[in-house]
């Protein structure tokens, strides 16, 4: 295996968690970020085994200082960066009129501006290694509704970034996109889920089987299913795809 550095925001759960795993087999160093530091650890295990070299970088992306943080701690360790992978941030889901401005902002500083910090950030080493960058939307950015108004606006927000990044890489060498992905089960969806189920006089089994039946899909989506996405996205067969926004939903967005 090549040099080959790649940056995972995100990395102590999810769809992060398995990005971090499934790179580990096409990049010979793994960046893992996120806040929690125990459960990097736990990653890094998991990627030392799959034959990737991990390292912890524990940061809140959402403080201004923390991605040139980031970014020195691995050109000092590695010398490069080849691929970021924009996946941290969670937006609360808030009514449109009952979300105050503090409850807005706080969605966006993390998964919107920090991911833009970053990525500006790590520019100039990803010029130098012709490299990837992938950010996170979802399907609310395509689906807006006003219980998901902040997500929405946020994801919708990132498709667009990202768009703009693309436009500077093709100038530059950098491949830009972004993944839409839909409903996934991940922890932290069975954690709501098993704090919700009880209360709508439902078993977790029955909850979880809810949304997908509400929206016209057959199942959630596996964290593992956007990895293996995210791992064809960072890899050479797709280089000439940039600027795309490519969507993995199970068909829950219906419109063309």
């Amino acid at each position: 295996m090549n040099q080959s550095v790649a940056i995972v925001t995100g990395a102590s759960q999810g769809i992060g968690r398995a990005t971090s795993v499934r790179l580990a087999r096409d990049f010979s160093a793994i960046v893992l970020v996120a806040r929690n530091t125990a459960a990097l650890a736990e990653v890094a295990t998991a990627v030392k085994s799959v034959g990737a070299e991990p390292l912890i970088c524990g940061l809140d992306l959402s403080k201004p200082e923390a991605p040139e943080t980031l970014v020195r701690a691995t050109l000092d360790r590695f010398g490069r960066i080849d691929a970021l992978l924009n996946i941290a941030g969670a937006v609360p889901q808030i009514d449109l009129f009952e979300m105050t401005d503090e409850q807005w902002q706080a969605g966006m500083e993390l998964k919107l501006h920090g991911a833009r910090r970053l990525t500006i950030h790590a520019w100039d080493a990803l010029k130098a290694s012709n490299g990837s960058v992938v950010f996170m939307s979802g399907s609310a950015a395509l689906d807006p509704k006003p219980g998901f108004a902040a997500v929405a606006a946020t994801n919708a927000a990132i498709i667009a970034l990202a768009k703009a990044f693309a436009e500077q890489g093709i100038k530059n060498g950098v491949q830009v996109n972004s993944i839409v992905p839909g409903a996934v089960m991940t922890g932290r969806r069975r954690s709501f889920l098993e704090k919700w189920a009880p209360a709508h006089n439902m078993t977790v089994e029955e909850a979880a089987n809810k949304f997908p039946e509400q929206v016209g899909i057959s199942r959630y989506g596996q964290a593992e299913e956007i990895a293996d996405l995210l791992g064809f996205m960072v890899s050479p067969a797709a280089k000439w795809m940039t600027g795309a926004s490519v969507r993995m939903d199970g068909g829950e967005i219906k419109g063309v």
